[in-house]
C-alpha cells in the first residue's frame, strides 16, 4: 500500500522484524548490570534465573518459527529444547521448573551465543524470504514471540528482586534515583453510568488470545477511585489491626496469612521507628504517597473490605479505561518503582480485580502448542489490570489481562478501590 505522500506501508513481516531486533536488544540491556553469579539465581519455584529467561525467550523463536518453517535450519544444541521449554506439553519434555537454578551449564556465554545463533538465523531467513510460512502467519508469530519476550522482561526484573531480597547486602539492580516527596491526598472518585458495554480487544494491533472475543457485559452504575491505594493508606490499615482482624479476610486468605505470618507487604520491615522497603533501587524508606506494591489478592480484598469498598471487576476497569494507552514506563525512565503521587489507571502497579481468570464467551485457543499460551491457565487465578512500572510500554492496552494466584506477591501487584454508585 502507498500513502498519499508517497510513503510505502511496511509489510507485517518487516514491522515484526524491527520489533524483534528492538525487543531482543532490550532484554540484553536488562541483563547488562548482572554478574554471572546473578544470572543463575532462582529463589523459589515461581521465579526463574535471568539466564533461563534469556534462553527460554530464544527457544520460543526457535521452536515455533525456525524449526518448522526455515528449511535447513540447524539448532545450536538439540538439548536446549528440553532445558528451556517452560510449559508447552505439545512441544516435548521439559526440565523441572523448580530446578532451573541448578543449570550452571550452559554458561552465560553459551546462552548469549545461543541467542545470537537464533537471531542471525531468523534475520537471515527474513532477508532471503526463505520461510515457508505465509508472510501474515510469519509476522503474527514474530509479533507474538516479541510480546512473549516482553512479558519475560518484566518477570526477569521481578524475579531478580525476589532473589536479591535474600541477600543481606540488599544490592541495588539500578542506580537509586531521587524521588520528589509528594503530599498525600485523599482519593477522589469517578462516576460511571454502567449499562451495556463492550470489552475485549477490538482487533486493532496485537493482543493475546485471552483478550477476546470482544463481547457485551452489563454493568450497574459504579464508582472508581482516581488513584491506586498508597503506602500511607496501607499503613493506616495495618495500624488499625487489618492483619489481625479475621472478619476482614476471606477464609482461605486468613489461613494463608496465618501460615506465612504476614503483617505487612512483601519486602517491608520496621527500622528506627519507620517502615522501610526493598526495591530494585535498593532499600528505601516507605514513601506514603507511592502506590502500595507487592500485596496479594487476599490482602487487597481485606483492605477493600476494611475501607468499606470493594475491588473493581475487570469489566468495570476496562470500561473506565477506554482506549487510552500509557505514555511511559521503565523502558524510558529506568526507575522500576512506582512513582510518588501517582494517579490515573496506568503503569505504576498491576491492580487486582475481583474477576477470576476465565474465558470470554466464544473463546477458542489456537491449534497446536501455541494454544497452550493462556487457555490452560484459566482456573484458580485472578485478573489484574493496568500494568506496572516494569511493564513494557508496547504491552499497555485497555484489554490486557494478566493473572496470578491469589496468594502471590512477588510481582508489582497493588490495587485501586471501587464502589457501587
Amino acid at each position: 500500500m502507498t500513502f498519499l505522500d508517497g510513503r510505502v506501508e511496511p509489510s507485517r513481516t518487516s514491522s515484526a522484524a524491527d520489533l524483534f531486533e528492538q525487543t531482543r536488544a532490550q532484554t540484553l540491556a536488562l541483563a547488562r548490570p548482572l554478574t554471572p553469579e546473578d544470572m543463575g539465581l532462582q529463589s523459589m519455584e515461581d521465579a526463574s534465573p535471568p539466564k533461563w529467561h534469556l534462553a527460554h525467550t530464544t527457544w520460543f523463536f526457535e521452536e515455533f518459527i525456525l524449526k518448522p518453517s526455515l528449511p535447513g535450519y540447524l539448532p545450536r544444541d538439540e538439548r536446549f529444547a528440553v532445558l528451556f521449554n517452560s510449559y508447552y506439553v505439545q512441544a516435548g519434555p521439559r526440565h523441572t521448573r523448580s530446578r532451573r537454578g541448578l543449570l550452571s551449564r550452559p554458561s552465560v556465554q553459551e546462552v548469549t551465543d545461543y541467542r545470537s545463533h537464533v537471531e542471525d538465523a531468523l534475520l537471515e531467513g527474513l532477508a532471503r524470504d526463505a520461510f515457508t510460512l505465509d508472510p501474515d502467519q510469519l509476522g503474527a508469530l514474530l509479533t507474538l514471540g516479541c510480546h512473549h519476550e516482553m512479558q519475560h522482561q518484566e518477570l526477569l526484573v521481578t524475579d531478580l528482586l525476589h532473589a536479591f531480597s535474600y541477600n543481606p547486602l540488599l544490592p541495588a539492580y539500578v542506580d537509586p534515583k531521587p524521588a520528589a516527596v509528594q503530599p498525600v491526598h485523599d482519593s477522589g472518585w469517578s462516576d460511571h453510568d454502567g449499562g451495556l458495554v463492550e470489552i475485549g480487544h477490538d482487533g486493532d494491533g496485537f493482543a493475546y488470545d485471552c483478550e477476546g472475543p470482544r463481547h457485551r457485559v452489563w454493568l450497574e452504575p459504579y464508582r472508581l477511585a482516581d488513584r491506586p491505594v498508597t503506602n500511607g493508606d496501607w499503613i493506616a490499615f495495618m495500624e488499625d489491626g487489618g492483619y489481625a482482624t479475621q472478619t476482614l479476610w476471606l477464609m482461605e486468605g486468613w489461613a494463608v496469612r496465618e501460615k506465612n505470618g504476614w503483617d505487612s507487604p512483601l519486602y517491608w520491615w520496621r527500622q528506627d521507628d519507620a517502615w522501610w522497603t526493598y526495591t530494585l533501587q535498593g532499600p528505601r524508606p516507605v514513601d506514603l504517597s507511592t502506590p502500595v506494591v507487592h500485596v496479594s489478592y487476599y490482602e487487597a480484598d481485606a483492605f477493600a473490605r476494611w475501607a468499606g469498598h470493594r475491588l473493581p471487576t475487570e469489566a468495570e476497569w476496562e470500561a473506565a479505561a477506554g482506549p487510552t494507552r500509557i505514555e511511559g514506563n521503565f523502558l524510558e525512565s529506568g526507575a522500576l518503582t512506582p512513582l510518588p503521587g501517582s494517579s490515573g489507571l496506568w503503569g505504576d502497579v498491576w491492580q487486582w480485580t475481583s474477576s477470576a481468570f476465565s474465558p470470554y464467551p466464544g473463546f477458542t485457543p489456537p491449534d497446536g502448542a501455541i494454544g497452550e499460551y493462556n487457555g490452560k491457565f484459566m482456573v484458580n487465578q485472578m485478573v489484574l489490570r493496568g500494568g506496572s512500572c516494569a511493564t513494557p510500554k508496547r504491552q499497555m492496552r485497555a484489554s490486557y489481562r494478566t493473572f496470578f494466584y491469589p496468594h502471590q506477591r512477588w510481582q508489582m501487584l497493588g490495587l485501586r478501590l471501587a464502589a457501587d454508585k
